[in-house]
């Protein structure tokens, strides 16, 4: 059960952040989930925390309402993280070296170990430090360190009901692009 915990944690949330970018110390930190109920399907690999969710390893803190985690045969996990009502699920992490935090928020936020990939929908937004990005849909891929934000899954070329949004800060001179 620790290791399932363990690579829940890992592999639901850490890539949301570039890997340069996210605490590197927290890989090495037990995970923590703290939830009003854990219901566990050992045959079918799946595990659902329910209530007032809250997953911390290290410096990551994640929050919602429900977290669900399952396992494929070849041993790959999937997280969906969900908020219920009109809140949302948020993520916390300290950036490698610094004081700054990465934060995120949507309605759901879910994360393929396998494709490394994480995806929030609706209202998503990703902050780093003053950076920010905001829009119907946010896709991360952690090997590419490639940003998406969309305003439907799928659409490179957005919706015409909305539009995403994109604040970026200037950067000091002699600081590296990412704010280090």
């Amino acid at each position: 059960m620790k290791r399932i915990l363990l690579a829940t944690a890992a592999v639901l949330f850490a890539a949301l952040t570039p890997p340069a970018l996210a605490e590197k110390a927290d890989r090495d930190q037990p995970v923590n989930i703290e939830a009003d109920r854990l219901t566990v399907d050992d045959r079918n690999k799946v595990h659902i925390f329910e209530g007032r969710v809250v997953l911390t390893q290290g410096t990551l803190t994640i929050r919602g309402d429900k977290l669900v985690v399952t396992q494929d045969a070849a041993g790959f996990q999937n997280g969906v993280a969900t908020a219920a009502g009109k809140g949302l699920a948020t993520f916390r992490q300290r950036r490698d070296g610094t004081t700054e935090y990465v934060e995120g928020e949507a309605e759901r936020i879910e994360y393929d170990s396998r494709s490394e990939k994480a995806r929030l929908f609706n209202r998503a937004k990703v902050t780093s430090g003053g950076d920010q990005v905001s829009g119907h849909y946010i896709e991360y891929d952690a090997i590419t360190e490639n940003y998406l934000a969309t305003n439907a899954p799928g659409s490179s070329q957005g919706a015409p009901a909305g539009r995403v949004r994109a604040v970026i800060q200037p950067k000091s001179e002699g600081q590296p692009a990412g704010g280090q």
